[in-house]
């Protein structure tokens, strides 16, 4: 198989050519001292950035129009709830996590019962979610900073032979992801629906059913993610969220997920989210501030569609 034809029938492949490119000129630029800072550096941030891409991606793959925009309130939301109610005691970090992932069911059933009752884009129907998320994460925060139990936040900041825990779980929940998508019938279901929504419901695929589900997930995922991310912070903040919206659509996009639905691509994500850490480090090491490097994480999504286009049309 050419090269060619092995970047065409595997996207993702893209994204890790990509990030070892910069990652060779960010270690070149600095003499080569912080290279294995920077890949420990690298592993722990895009880590945060694989789990919400994952939820996302599942989304997504529902077809076109399917999005999540709660996912930096309910990151928020989860953060600050889980460490006010562990209260910094280590006996109650398991309690912390069945919180999060409580309030990511809740959000996920509530954003898929605004579809499908109100009848609304699932953009407009989760915007709404997040702005009723995030004032419930506000009313329970009022500027208080919680610290998380010594214990979870010891293992949020520290790895195994090098390889930081963070990096540990968010690889641990791609394998999960995997396996439901390749593995699953409803793997099998999600990229159905993504296809063609009206085929799958003459199939018998249980549409609606596996999109609630869908949008759970996501939304779970999201909630793990504030937990972890509040731990390794050393506490909940308001826009602890923020970034990662841009960010989530843009890993699943970057990674090589079809952006009309019905395929989805899990290595990809972890390229483009090492990709898109390195590009803003490498930026941050040249002197570029926040505005140019959202200037040019738009460009990279535009020519990463436009080459995905191209890619289609050469199969």
């Amino acid at each position: 198989m050419t090269l060619n034809r092995l970047l065409v029938s595997k996207p993702w492949l893209w994204s890790f050519a990509a990030t070892i490119v910069v990652w060779v000129i960010t270690v070149l630029f600095t003499g080569g001292a912080s290279s294995f800072g920077l890949s420990q550096a690298a592993l722990t941030f895009a880590a945060f950035s694989v789990v919400v891409g994952i939820g996302q991606m599942f989304v997504i793959t529902l077809g076109p129009g399917n999005i999540d925009l709660s996912v930096p309130a309910t990151m928020t939301l989860s953060g600050t709830l889980a460490l006010k109610l562990m209260d910094v005691q280590d006996g109650m970090i398991a309690v912390g996590l069945l919180a999060s992932i409580g309030i990511g069911l809740i959000i996920g059933i509530g954003n898929y019962a605004l579809i499908k009752a109100l009848r609304i884009p699932p953009i407009i129907a989760t915007l709404s979610m997040s702005f009723i998320v995030q004032s419930v994460a506000i009313w329970s925060n009022r500027g208080l900073r919680i610290k998380p139990p010594e214990t979870l936040a010891n293992f949020a900041t520290s790895g195994i032979f090098g390889i930081p825990n963070v990096a540990l779980v968010a690889l641990l929940l791609s394998i999960v992801a995997w396996v439901l998508l390749e593995k699953s019938i409803y793997g099998r279901w999600i990229s159905a629906i993504g296809q063609s929504t009206f085929a799958a419901r003459m199939a018998g695929i249980p549409v609606d059913g596996t999109r609630l589900v869908t949008y759970m997930l996501c939304a779970v995922l999201a909630s793990v993610c504030g937990y972890l991310l509040a731990s390794f912070s050393g506490g909940a903040a308001l826009n602890m969220g923020s970034e990662y919206l841009l960010m989530s659509i843009a890993v699943v996009v970057i990674g090589g997920t079809a952006v009309a639905g019905g395929n989805s691509n899990i290595p990809g994500i972890w390229g483009a989210s090492l990709f898109m850490f390195l590009v803003v480090s490498m930026l941050n090491t040249y002197g570029f501030g926040a505005g140019f490097r959202l200037i040019l994480t738009g460009l990279i999504i535009i020519a990463v569609i436009l080459l995905a286009g191209g890619r289609q049309s050469l199969r």
